[in-house]
C-alpha cells in the first residue's frame, strides 16, 4: 500500500474480494458468539474459557494460502471482539492470548503469513469491551441486569484511554496496516463517546492513508472510506447515496454464524457465494467473506471446500471480478424475467454472468448495443468464440449473442464482450 488516501481507495475498489476471520474464546462453546450477551451469561463463567483456549493446530500459512487460492486480495482479523479478549500480546490488559495455555501471540504470525502471500492486512477491533472494568454497562452488556450497581464506580474516560492505547498498539507494532475495521456504534455509544475524531487522527498519524469503515459513528455522523452492509447486498451502490462514504463492502458469512458454530449446517453453496461476489462487483462493491476457525485453530472442511472451489472459478474468470466494476447500467433481457444475469466491466471488456444456468436460447442484448460496437465475444472460461449478429425488435436493431450448446460452468458461466471505441462511448465504468 502507498500512504495516499486516494490511491488506497482505488486499490480497495479494485481488490473486490477479501477474507474476514472471527476467532476468539467463543469458538470453544461451538455456539453463536453473541450468546454471551443474549443469554446474559455470568462473566466469571464465560471468562473461565480463557484457561482452555489452546489452538495447537493454528497454521496461519495454511489460512493465507487458502485465501490467495480463493482469489482474495486482503484479509481482516478480529484482534479483539466484544468480550474484550485480545489475540495479541497487548501491554494494556491481562485478558489476552499470551495468558492462555497457548501462550503465544496469534496476530504477528498471522500478519506475516498473509503478507507473505501478497494479501493486504486489515484489523477488526471491537469498540465494545464487556471485560473492561470501566466500560459502562448498557443494554447490550451481558451484565445489564446489574447496570445501576456496576456503573456507580466506572469511569468512562479510563476506558476510552485504554481503547485508544490499544488501537495505537495495533497500528504501531505490526507494520503497514491497510484497513482498520472498528465495530460498532449504536444509540447508546457512538462518535462522541468513542472520541472518534481523535481516533481517526491517531490512525492517520500512525498509518497515513489507512482505510476505515463507517462504524466509528452512527450513519451520517462521520466520513468513512467504506460502508459495511452486513449479511445483505444492497440493491444499489450505497456509497453513491451517503455523503462522505466513498465505497462499500458487504460482510457475509458462509453459514449463519460469524464465529465457529458446530451446529450450523446452513452453509451457502459455492454457486451462491460466487453469485454474491459477482453481484457485489456489478453494484460497485466488495465482498468480505467470513470464516470462523475452530478452538484448535483449523478452518472447517466445508469452508475450505467452498473457498477452493471459488478459487478454481476465479482462476479462469477472475478478470471479471478483480479490477472490474459495474457497467453503466444493469443490462437485462426483459423477455426472460425468470433468468438472472449481471454485467461487470473492466475498460473495454464487458462480462456477462449467467448465475442460474446457461440459457438454451440466443440472447438479445440491451438497446443501444449494436454489432458495430462489439469487436467480438467469447467464453471467458476457455476463450472460444461466441458469434454476434443482430436482429430487429420493435423496429430497432439489437445485438444478439448466438449462444452455442455447451456444458455450463457449475457456478457462473461468463461471456466476455469486447467493445470497440464506439461501444466505449456508450458504456462507461465506475
Amino acid at each position: 500500500m502507498i500512504s495516499n488516501k486516494e490511491t488506497n481507495r482505488k486499490w480497495f475498489q479494485e481488490a473486490r474480494f477479501g477474507m474476514f476471520i472471527h476467532w476468539g474464546l467463543y469458538s470453544i462453546t461451538g455456539r453463536d458468539m453473541w450468546y454471551y450477551s443474549h443469554e446474559m451469561a455470568p462473566k466469571e463463567k464465560y471468562e473461565r474459557l480463557a484457561p482452555r483456549f489452546n489452538p495447537i493446530r493454528y497454521d496461519p500459512r495454511a489460512w493465507a494460502a487458502l485465501a490467495k487460492r480463493a482469489g482474495m486480495k486482503y484479509a481482516v482479523l478480529t484482534t479483539k471482539h466484544h468480550d474484550g479478549f485480545c489475540l495479541w500480546d497487548s501491554k494494556h490488559t491481562d485478558f489476552k492470548i499470551t495468558n492462555t495455555p497457548y501462550g503465544k501471540d496469534l496476530v504477528a504470525p498471522w500478519v506475516d503469513a498473509f503478507r507473505a502471500e501478497g494479501l493486504e492486512i486489515g484489523f477488526y477491533y471491537s469498540l465494545l469491551d464487556w471485560h473492561h472494568p470501566h466500560f459502562l454497562v448498557d443494554r447490550l452488556h451481558p451484565q445489564r441486569d446489574r447496570k445501576e450497581e456496576l456503573n456507580k464506580d466506572r469511569e468512562w474516560d479510563r476506558y476510552v484511554e485504554y481503547m485508544h492505547n490499544q488501537i495505537r498498539e495495533l497500528l504501531t507494532d505490526f507494520g503497514r496496516i491497510s484497513i482498520f475495521w472498528p465495530d460498532f456504534s449504536y444509540d447508546e455509544k457512538h462518535a462522541p463517546e468513542w472520541h472518534s475524531q481523535e481516533l481517526i487522527q491517531l490512525m492517520e498519524d500512525l498509518q497515513p492513508g489507512i482505510l476505515y469503515n463507517d462504524r466509528f459513528g452512527l450513519k451520517g455522523e462521520l466520513e468513512a472510506d467504506f460502508s459495511t452492509p452486513e449479511q445483505y447486498i444492497p440493491a444499489d451502490d450505497p456509497a453513491a447515496k451517503v455523503k462522505g462514504v466513498h465505497a462499500w463492502e458487504a460482510c457475509e458469512t458462509i453459514g449463519e454464524s460469524w464465529g465457529y458454530h458446530r451446529c450450523d449446517q446452513n452453509n451457502k453453496s459455492t454457486a451462491q457465494l460466487v453469485s454474491e461476489l459477482v453481484t457485489c462487483v456489478s453494484r460497485n462493491g466488495n465482498l468480505l467473506l467470513n470464516v470462523g476457525p475452530t478452538p484448535r485453530g483449523e478452518l472447517q472442511r466445508e469452508f475450505v471446500e467452498r473457498l477452493t472451489q471459488i478459487g478454481a472459478w476465479m482462476d479462469v474468470n477472475g478478470e471479471s471480478v478483480c479490477g472490474a466494476g459495474p457497467a453503466a447500467k444493469p443490462w437485462y433481457n426483459p423477455g426472460c424475467p425468470h433468468r438472472r444475469f449481471a454485467y461487470t466491466q473492466k475498460g473495454a471488456n464487458l462480462y456477462l454472468h449467467f448465475f442460474d444456468r446457461y440459457p438454451s436460447y440466443d440472447l438479445v442484448l440491451t438497446p443501444g448495443i449494436d454489432p458495430g460496437k462489439i469487436e467480438y465475444a467469447e467464453f471467458l472460461g476457455d476463450g472460444t468464440s461466441v458469434p454476434v449478429d443482430f436482429t430487429v425488435v420493435d423496429g430497432e436493431q439489437r445485438a444478439r449473442l448466438r449462444l452455442p450448446m455447451i456444458t455450463p460452468d457449475p457456478y457462473d458461466t461468463v461471456v466476455k464482450i469486447v467493445l470497440n471505441t464506439d461501444g466505449m462511448a456508450s458504456v462507461s465504468t465506475m
